[in-house]
């Protein structure tokens, strides 16, 4: 019987590549990577089935804005005869640091408005969910405007390691089982090692001699594509 994979998120293109789409992001990476049939509407989702790497995959994503999305969760539940302890759900959070993963079974919502309506809906919270970090607003941002505001290109930069890392984690989880997939993937990434050089940098006497001057990184607006407010999360994230 095919995963069920349930990616938060709010329909609309204008949100597509907001903070608060990146469970339907880590979809797009699964598709990506497998052979999946042509979407189609179940309820209130969409849902795609197919496989990758002989994993197979039932891809859910609900329609009803984030606020709504444990109506979707039960009409999936239901209409798949599939028990929520078994469903795989992806979604940001605000508590997490931006790009880091973190994979748990049950637990509060933690201000996901998302997460707290498929635990509302399905009464019941010991799902497994694979969270993927954003980070805090700045003090001075509204953190119902910024899950909603498009990625900054360094976090873009960020992300773009982070989505592939879980859907990786998702298929870990279908093959291996959650918890040794949690503990492959709950562990930070350690950074790469520099090179090693063989050749012995010889000592100025002169500090004030050396070129190395660095210069300060341009500051990045993040305060592009605020989105409309009929879907606006009204909770920390």
């Amino acid at each position: 019987m095919a995963q069920l994979v349930i990616g938060l998120g709010n329909h609309g293109g204008s949100y597509a590549h907001t903070r608060h789409n990146l469970g339907w992001m880590v979809l797009d990476e699964l598709e990506r990577r497998g052979r999946f049939g042509k979407e189609r509407r179940e309820g209130p989702a969409r849902v795609c089935e197919g496989s990758v790497d002989g994993v197979e995959l039932l891809l859910g994503r609900p329609q009803t804005y984030m606020n709504l999305s444990g109506r979707a969760g039960m009409h999936l539940t239901n209409r798949f005869n599939v028990s929520p302890a078994d469903v795989i759900v992806v979604h940001d959070d605000l508590d997490l640091p931006s790009g880091r993963l973190r994979l748990r079974r049950g637990g509060s919502a933690g201000g996901n408005r998302g997460v707290q309506s498929l635990i509302d809906s399905w009464r019941f919270k010991d799902f497994m969910r694979v969270r993927i970090g954003i980070g805090r607003p700045p003090e001075d941002v509204d953190p119902v405007d910024y899950v909603l505001r498009r990625f900054t290109p360094e976090e873009k930069e960020v992300m773009a390691e982070a989505v592939p890392r879980a859907a990786d984690a998702v298929l870990s989880i279908v093959r291996d089982g959650f918890d040794k997939a949690a503990s492959i993937y709950n562990a930070v990434p350690k950074p790469p090692k520099p090179a090693r050089s063989d050749r012995q940098v010889p000592q100025e006497e002169d500090s004030s001699s050396r070129g190395g001057d660095l210069s300060s990184a341009e500051s990045l607006d993040s305060s592009s594509s605020v989105s409309p407010p009929s879907p606006r999360d009204t909770s920390r994230g």
